[in-house]
């Protein structure tokens, strides 16, 4: 039997659950996002019991390093006002982080490699970032579609351009996200499906398959780091987004 390296994408039922033509089935995919909340609340409970440790633990540690790193993220690419949308960026940058790291867990399951988590994400916070900038705003917002200094001539056509892109936001935010997260696993499936027929054919394709492997285990830790740069990459991009809606230009 041939296995195809997408079936670790399947979606499949655990609890069953119709009303008319409407699934609301509890799946794999909803699992391990309850997972991914569990364990992000529980890690950020055991921390934070009693205000921490004076001297910090390794798991409290890691919690304040990434702390940092978020605050000074939303400091650098926000500015002063971003520090009341900082317990919404940091709550993305680990609930990201963490999904992407449960799923590099053989037998486990990445919810992030299916587009309708991932675009599910990216619309709302477009949708909300869009509100906050004309809450800001107010209709003066509209003229963040037209750049400065851009010549009158030009402004229909640079509107349409501009608010074509800006919509464009809430698509790419979740297409990147899923695309390099499905890639890397699907590569990683089929090198290891392949270096697994050559272990087993015997004879010197069994030596050979020492080669495969090892390029497994150096995508496994490339695909590690790849977890990080994606809640990173989508969590930079939120803190431009909210910089736009609020300063505009």
């Amino acid at each position: 039997m041939i296995f195809s390296p997408l079936e670790q994408f399947e979606i499949i039922s655990l609890i069953p659950f119709k009303i008319g033509n409407f699934y609301f089935s509890f799946t794999n995919s909803s699992f391990f996002l309850m997972l991914t909340t569990f364990v992000v609340f529980l890690l950020f409970s055991l921390v934070t019991i009693d205000g921490g440790f004076l001297i910090p633990t390794r798991w409290q540690t890691f919690v304040e390093m990434i702390y940092e790193f978020v605050m000074n993220l939303v400091d650098e690419q926000i500015g002063g006002e971003g520090q009341k949308y900082f317990a919404f960026v940091f709550t993305v940058f680990h609930f990201i982080l963490f999904i992407n790291l449960i799923g590099m867990i053989p037998y486990s399951f990445t919810a992030t490699s299916h587009l309708i988590v991932t675009f599910s994400m990216s619309l709302s916070l477009f949708l909300g970032i869009t509100i906050i900038g004309f809450n800001t705003h107010g209709l003066h917002f509209f003229s963040f579609l037209l750049p400065k200094g851009a010549p009158l001539a030009l402004a229909p056509l640079l509107v349409v351009l501009e608010l074509v892109s800006y919509c464009f936001r809430g698509v790419s935010l979740g297409v990147q996200l899923f695309a390099n997260m499905m890639a890397g696993h699907t590569l990683v499936k089929i090198l290891s499906g392949f270096a697994w027929t050559m272990l087993c054919a015997g004879g010197l394709l069994t030596i050979a398959s020492t080669i495969p492997f090892l390029v497994v285990f150096a995508l496994t830790g490339l695909e590690l780091a790849v977890a990080f740069l994606q809640a990173y990459v989508f969590t930079i991009l939120t803190c431009i987004y909210f910089h736009d809606a609020i300063y505009l230009h």
